[in-house]
């Protein structure tokens, strides 16, 4: 078995590609121009996609573009400043080692300590890890004690991996902005 990141990556996958369902062929789909015949010619759709600065003025003067149009960035970044806020809020579950201590893994030369929605992401991660047999000790923590007070009381750099080997696992890595500047690689820890 491949190290962390690998396990978590292919985990990751094969549970977005179950959550997807089987792929259907869908002939008007294999061809666009069969669903849509402005795809095969766009003159067909609109006269105006021959030339681009009628189309769209922003083309044709930058300085004209649409404040309607969302910039891809600031929403990725809002989108996980919303997944951030949701799981500061919730109570997650941390299993526990064999010492009693919050369990880690390692990913990209860092740890990680791995936390769950509830005790079916936790299982999930087990059964991915071929250990769905065994029981899991875990604590339940809130999700902002956990990167304001546990991450910075260790005395080495962590993140967070939040429902690893599910479709919608994130990971939180020690840096400003997550955790608290004097734990965090771009902060204080870095001095």
């Amino acid at each position: 078995m491949g190290g962390f990141d690998e396990e978590w990556s292919r985990l990751r996958a094969a549970a977005v590609q179950a959550a997807d369902g089987p792929a259907v062929a869908d002939p008007a789909v294999a061809d666009p121009a069969v669903a849509d015949p402005a795809v095969a010619d766009p003159a067909v759709a609109d006269p105006a996609v021959a030339d681009p600065a009628v189309a769209d003025p922003a083309v044709a003067d930058p300085a004209v573009a649409d404040p309607a149009v969302a910039d891809p960035a600031v929403e990725a970044r809002e989108a996980v400043l919303e997944r951030l806020a949701e799981f500061r809020s919730q109570v997650v579950l941390v299993p526990l080692d064999v010492r009693d201590g919050l369990w880690t893994a390692e990913l990209g030369g860092l740890d990680w300590i791995c936390a769950f929605s509830d005790e079916e992401a936790l299982a999930r991660f087990a059964e991915a890890r071929g250990e769905g047999d065994r029981e899991w000790a875990y604590r339940r923590v809130v999700g902002a004690r956990l990167l304001d007070e546990l991450v910075p009381a260790l005395d080495f750099p962590c993140g967070v991996a939040w429902n690893a080997a599910g479709p919608d696992g994130l990971a939180f890595p020690p840096v400003r902005g997550i955790v608290p500047d004097a734990a965090a690689l771009d902060g204080g820890m870095a001095a």
